[in-house]
C-alpha cells in the first residue's frame, strides 16, 4: 500500500448543514482513517502481508498510528515520521441515516515526493500495489509507473477523483471508482482498459461482470470503499478470479459500514 492516512474527527449530527447554515452536532469522536491506511488495513484482515509505505507527523496521533496499524498486522517498516508537521487529519460530519461528508488535511501525507518512489523497488511480480489518490498526483503516477517497471499488478483507487492521463490509467488492472467517480471519469473521455465500479446498495461492476451487495442497513458509510479496495488488492494477490475477488471486497465493504468508524476497534478498545 503506498497511500495516506489521518486522524479522523467525527461530528455526529441529524443532517448535514445547507451552506452558509449552523447546525449543532453531537461529541465530537476521534478515531483513525486516511485512505491508505484504511485499505491497508482491510488487507491485512483478508490475510495477506499488507505493507504500508506512507508519512506520519512526529506528534502523539502519529506515533500512536503506527503503533496501532503494527497491532493489525499491517508491516510499518517503511513508513516514516516527518518532524515539524502533523498529522493528516480528515473532519467527518456523519448524519442520522449514516450518510458523510468528509473535508480533509493531508498534513504529512503531501511530503511523500518523487524520493519515496524508490521504495517500491521492492515489490516483485507475485506482489499487488494498491493506492488511492490522496497523494501529490505526480507521485502517484511515478508510483503507477514504477510498480508496472517491477512486474507488479497496480490497483488504483481514483479517488478523490482527478483526471490522470489515460496512459496511466492503462497500467492499473482495475482502476476502481464508484459511480460519481464513473462520471467524472466519462466526462474526461477517458475509459480505461480495466475500470470496476462500485455500486452501493446494487453491488460492483468489473467489465461486463457485475455482483451483487451483501444486503445491510448501514451504521455508517466511512471507510465502505477502502474496505472494499483492500480486500479485493488482497484476493487477487492470493490469485482469485475476478467473481471472487469482488465478492469478498463487497462482504468486507458490508461488514465495514455495521462500526462507526472506517476501521474496525481493536480488542484493546472500546467498539465505536
Amino acid at each position: 500500500m503506498f497511500g495516506s492516512l489521518s486522524q479522523d474527527l467525527h461530528l455526529p449530527m441529524e443532517r448535514h448543514p445547507l451552506t452558509g447554515e449552523t447546525v449543532m452536532s453531537g461529541d465530537i469522536e476521534y478515531r483513525f482513517g486516511g485512505k491508505g491506511a484504511n485499505q491497508a488495513v482491510a488487507a491485512a484482515r483478508a490475510g495477506v502481508g499488507a505493507m504500508f509505505i506512507g508519512k506520519v507527523g512526529d506528534d502523539p496521533q502519529g506515533h500512536e498510528y503506527v503503533r496501532r496499524l503494527g497491532l493489525f498486522g499491517v508491516d510499518t517498516s517503511q513508513m516514516e515520521i516527518v518532524p515539524g508537521m502533523p498529522t493528516g487529519t480528515a473532519i467527518i460530519y456523519n448524519d442520522k441515516g449514516g450518510e458523510n461528508m468528509i473535508v480533509v488535511a493531508p498534513g504529512a501525507n503531501h511530503r511523500m515526493g518523487m524520493h519515496d518512489i524508490e521504495r517500491l523497488d521492492l515489490l516483485t511480480p507475485e506482489d499487488v500495489l494498491l493506492m488511492p489518490l490522496e497523494l501529490p498526483h505526480d507521485v502517484v503516477m511515478a508510483a503507477v509507473h514504477r510498480g508496472s517497471e517491477r512486474g507488479a499488478r497496480v490497483v488504483l483507487n481514483l479517488a478523490p477523483f482527478a483526471p490522470l492521463p489515460a496512459e496511466v490509467l492503462a497500467a492499473c488492472d482495475p482502476v476502481v471508482v464508484n459511480e460519481s467517480e464513473a462520471r467524472l471519469l466519462a466526462e474526461a473521455g477517458v475509459t480505461p482498459d480495466s475500470l470496476l465500479t462500485t455500486l452501493g446498495a446494487a453491488g460492483s461492476r468489473w467489465g461486463e461482470l457485475q455482483v451483487p451487495a451483501t444486503p445491510i442497513t448501514p451504521v455508517d458509510t466511512t471507510g465502505a470503499g477502502d474496505a472494499f479496495c483492500g480486500t479485493l488488492a488482497a484476493a487477487l494477490s492470493q490469485g482469485e478470479d475476478r467473481e471472487t475477488a469482488m465478492r469478498r471486497a463487497s462482504e468486507a465493504a458490508a461488514a465495514c459500514v455495521l462500526h462507526h468508524g472506517a476501521q474496525p476497534p481493536l480488542p484493546d478498545e472500546t467498539p465505536a
